[in-house]
């Protein structure tokens, strides 16, 4: 689970002086997002290693459980001083956390690691794209549409419940960050999302249990659970908070477009799932419209 801070500022008069200072931390920033975006599409796909075994329900189940122990060691929540105005959105976040982990991984198992992120992907492109009225964004969107037509173009080989999980990993993507946003207002801290990952391993408990009962795990399978757990969740959460106190949103958002790369980068070199040239032009389409809107954008 990923959260946004906003970055530090320093005053004018300070950043002369500072330049050395300033250069080394945006320098260690985007050494840290480039970690950070490996380490998330690695640990994904060391995961997928342990389907045969665990499935990718035992799989999310183990990643529930590392992200709840990391953030609320980080979170630190106080359960009760929490209202009822500030409980509702946490568990609809928590609810929202754990269909998205679910379906992503189990749209990875169908279609491939590179394909099943660029469709999740679709998810905060589309809010971006929804939220604004500059005709720049109207192409932007027609060339990701582009993109997901040739993506999701049907060929005789083409699984349709893994693209359709895809495409469900997008919108609870989306909705994890609306949800975000309230429990941000509403929750101080990393409390929010402590606790929304804490009532999202708990809901998956009986599940893990009954995964073990039914096909008891192997020592090799629970290790590349717990390391993707540790990559996708721990890593990528702990290397964002220090992220965005060095890269202006713009380039950590221009980095975060990247990911679809990564992942059919990281899926090919890994696990051998290699794509043809319709699946990277599709990626590429995805990938540019974000960039373009992005780059264009005044915020």
């Amino acid at each position: 689970m990923r959260t946004r801070t906003a970055p530090a500022t320093a005053p004018s008069s300070a950043v002369e002086p500072a330049a050395p200072e300033h250069t080394g931390g945006r320098l260690a920033g985007v050494a840290t997002m480039i970690g950070s975006g490996l380490s998330n599409q690695t640990g994904a796909a060391i995961g997928s290693l342990a389907f045969p075994v665990l499935g990718p329900v035992g799989v999310v189940a183990v990643r529930q459980y590392v992200a709840a122990l990391v953030l609320f060691a980080v979170g630190r929540p106080r359960l009760r001083a929490f209202t009822w105005r500030q409980w509702w959105p946490v568990i609809l976040l928590a609810l929202v956390f754990g269909t998205m982990n679910l379906s992503l991984y189990s749209a990875i198992e169908r279609v491939g690691l590179g394909l099943a992120v660029t469709l999740e992907f679709l998810g905060p492109l589309t809010i971006a794209l929804a939220t604004s009225r500059r005709r720049v964004d109207v192409c932007c969107a027609v060339i990701a549409a582009a993109g997901v037509v040739v993506l999701m173009r049907p060929r005789p080989s083409t699984d349709y419940l893994g693209m359709a999980l895809g495409l469900l990993a997008a919108v609870c993507w989306a909705s994890y960050i609306l949800l975000n946003r309230t429990v941000g207002r509403r929750v101080p801290g990393a409390q929010g999302a402590a606790v929304a990952a804490g009532i999202s391993a708990v809901m998956f408990l009986p599940v893990g249990i009954a995964v073990a009962v039914r096909h008891p795990p192997t020592v090799g399978a629970v290790a590349c659970a717990v390391t993707a757990g540790v990559l996708s969740s721990a890593v990528p959460y702990l290397a964002d908070l220090f992220t965005l106190r060095h890269v202006p949103p713009r380039a950590f958002g221009l980095f975060m477009s990247v990911n679809p790369v990564l992942a059919a980068v990281v899926g090919w070199i890994g696990l051998g799932q290699g794509l043809g040239g319709p699946e990277w032009a599709g990626i590429g389409a995805i990938v540019a419209a974000n960039s373009l809107s992005i780059l264009t954008s005044r915020g």
